[in-house]
């Protein structure tokens, strides 16, 4: 079965209901049925989706960016950090590898901070509202991009 070349509008909210991104107001979501391009749980509910078609979902963390690991939280002697100014919130890559983790300044002290690899929504209950633009048969080309660990 060759993949779909999916596009969708969405709004992400929290438990709260605060919106955290969406995508209203500018260019649909774009992404190949099936590539891993999107967060499992939101793949699976577009899956089942005509164009046109709107739902809300509910993603799992175990679906979603997954449970939080406090094995990702790390604390680090401030020597090793090589930026000069730096504050809680604060968040950088970790080498110049486009893979290599992205972390959150969770604490700054004098002499240490301390590191959260965690994605900022680990742990969390996803709350979608979806709407499918379009879906049409992947073209090969398009279907192989996918299939690239940078997408290009």
């Amino acid at each position: 079965m060759t993949p779909r070349h999916l596009t969708f509008h969405y709004t992400l909210r929290d438990e709260q209901s605060r919106v955290l991104d969406m995508s209203r107001g500018g260019k649909p979501l774009a992404c190949i049925e099936g590539a891993g391009q999107i967060i499992d749980g939101l793949a699976a509910a577009l899956r089942g989706m005509k164009a046109g078609e709107s739902r809300k979902v509910v993603v799992a963390p175990e679906l979603g960016y997954g449970p939080r690991d406090v094995a990702l939280v790390q604390r680090v002697p401030r020597s090793q950090v090589p930026v000069a100014e730096i504050a809680v919130g604060d968040r950088f890559q970790t080498g110049p590898d486009v893979h290599a983790p992205v972390v959150t300044v969770v604490e700054v002290a004098a002499d240490h901070i301390v590191l959260d690899a965690n994605h900022p929504l680990a742990g969390q209950r996803l709350f979608f509202d979806v709407e499918l633009v379009s879906a049409r048969p992947a073209t090969p080309e398009e279907v192989a991009a996918a299939q690239t660990p940078d997408g290009a």
